[in-house]
C-alpha cells in the first residue's frame, strides 16, 4: 500500500475521532493507500506532544502554516474551530495538499465559495466530515430511496436535540466552549447540529428550494472565557424551520441545546407514496421501514438490524448480529475517500457539496431575521 501521510490540525473531540479512523481503516478495508500519522498541530506544544504520543503521530507542529509547507505531508485534516477552516484549507490547496475538513465547511456561504474556488484551482482531492452519511443504516436508507422503494416523497422531518447549555452560568469562548462564541462558530445550533440534518437531507432527498425559520437565544449574556467580561451571546440556542424540497416534498427541521434530557437525539423520518423510513442515532444500527405493498394482515413497521454482510459496509466488520457504533462512521468516510483516490471517482461530500449546506443555513438564519420565506442559493 502507498503511504498517505496525514497532518492533523486540532486535537479535540474531532481530532480523536479522525485519528481513530486513520489508524483503523487499513485494518478492516483493503485499500491501495495506508494512512500514516505524520504530524499533529496545535498551539499548545505540551498537549500536542501528549496527543501525538497517545495516537502515534511521528511529530508535532505549533503553527499550521509550517505543517502545510512540509514536503512529507500529503493530506491536511482540519479538525480545528470553524473560523480557521477557510484560511487553512485555501493555504493547503495552494500547497497542493489533499484536504479533509470538519463540518461545517465555513462560517457562511460566501466564505465557503472562496474555499470551493481555491479547491477548484488547485484540483486537489477534498471531502467534508459529514460522517452520518456513513452509518450503515443511513446508507441503507439512501439505497432504498434510490431504488424507488418509497416512491414519490411527501415529507421529510428531522431533529437534533441536546441540553448542555441550559445553565446560564456556563461561560462562552475558549478551547472547550468556542461553539458558544459567534466570532468562532459562525452560528449556533443551525450551523452545528442542523448542518448534519441538512447534509443528510440533501443527500437523501435532493435540494431545498425555500425555507422559513425562527431562532432563539435563551441566555442573552455569558461571561467570556478569554476576556473575563460578560458579553452578548450571538449564537442561536434553538432553531426550527420549514422547507420545500425541489421534488415537491415538505420538511420540518428542529434543533436546540435546551431540550432537557437529550444529549444527542438525532432522528429523521421520510414518508413516501409507497412507504416510509425512520432512523434514530440512539439506535444507530437499526432502520425502521414501512412498505404499503405488504399483505394487509401483517402490514406494519419493520425493525431492520443492519449488521449483515450484504448491508452497507458491514462485510468489513464482524459476523451478522454484532453491531458497530458512532466511531465506525469516520472509518467508513476515510475508506471511501481513499477508494475515491484509487478509482478516480471522488467520494462525497466534497467542498462543493458541503457549500450547499452552507447556503441552506444562510437562508435559515436570514429567514429568522426577516420573518419571511427565503430562497436557497444553489451551487453552480
Amino acid at each position: 500500500m502507498k503511504p498517505l501521510r496525514v497532518g492533523l490540525i486540532g486535537y479535540g473531540f474531532m481530532g480523536r475521532a479522525h485519528s481513530n479512523a486513520f489508524k483503523q481503516v487499513s485494518q478492516f478495508f483493503e485499500l491501495k493507500h495506508r494512512p500514516v500519522l505524520k504530524a499533529v498541530c496545535a498551539r499548545d506544544a505540551v498537549k500536542a506532544k501528549a496527543f501525538a504520543q497517545n495516537w502515534g503521530y511521528e511529530s508535532i507542529e505549533t503553527d499550521w502554516r509550517r505543517l502545510v509547507e512540509r514536503d512529507d505531508i500529503d493530506l491536511i485534516d482540519i479538525a480545528s474551530p470553524n473560523n480557521t477552516h477557510a484560511e487553512i484549507a485555501m493555504a493547503a490547496a495552494k500547497a497542493g495538499k489533499m484536504i479533509l475538513c470538519e463540518k461545517p465547511l465555513a462560517m457562511n456561504g460566501p466564505q465557503g465559495e472562496k474555499m470551493v474556488a481555491a479547491i477548484a484551482r488547485a484540483g486537489v482531492p477534498n471531502m467534508v466530515w459529514y460522517n452520518y452519511r456513513r452509518i450503515p443504516a443511513v446508507t441503507l436508507a439512501k439505497q432504498l430511496i434510490d431504488e424507488g422503494r418509497l416512491g414519490r416523497i411527501f415529507h421529510y422531518r428531522a431533529k437534533f436535540l441536546q441540553d448542555w447549555t441550559i445553565n446560564p452560568e456556563l461561560p462562552q469562548g475558549g478551547a472547550g466552549l468556542w461553539r458558544l462564541d459567534i466570532k468562532v462558530a459562525g452560528s449556533g445550533v443551525t450551523g452545528d447540529l442542523l448542518a448534519h440534518c441538512i447534509d443528510t437531507a440533501l443527500w437523501l432527498n435532493g435540494s431545498i428550494d425555500t425555507v422559513t425559520a425562527m431562532t432563539e437565544t435563551f441566555v442573552k449574556e455569558r461571561k467570556h472565557n478569554l476576556t473575563g467580561k460578560v458579553e452578548k451571546v450571538g449564537i442561536d440556542d434553538a432553531s426550527a424551520f420549514l422547507a420545500r424540497f425541489s421534488n415537491g416534498s415538505l420538511a420540518t427541521f428542529e434543533s436546540t441545546r435546551y431540550a432537557r434530557g437529550h444529549k444527542a437525539l438525532y432522528t429523521f423520518e421520510i414518508n413516501g407514496e409507497h412507504g416510509s423510513l425512520a432512523w434514530d442515532l440512539h439506535d444507530l444500527h437499526r432502520i425502521q421501514c414501512f412498505e404499503h405493498k405488504d399483505e394487509g394482515r401483517v402490514r406494519g413497521w419493520r425493525n431492520i438490524h443492519v449488521t449483515d454482510s450484504d448491508q452497507p459496509y458491514m462485510k468489513n466488520w464482524w459476523v451478522p448480529g454484532l453491531a458497530i457504533g458512532y466511531e465506525h462512521s469516520f472509518v467508513h468516510q476515510v475508506a471511501d475517500f481513499i477508494q475515491g483516490l484509487d478509482s478516480g471517482k471522488p467520494a462525497a461530500p466534497s467542498f462543493k457539496d458541503a457549500l450547499q449546506t452552507e447556503y441552506v443555513t444562510d437562508a435559515v438564519l436570514k429567514s429568522a431575521r426577516t420573518k419571511r420565506w427565503e430562497k436557497v442559493k444553489k451551487s453552480k
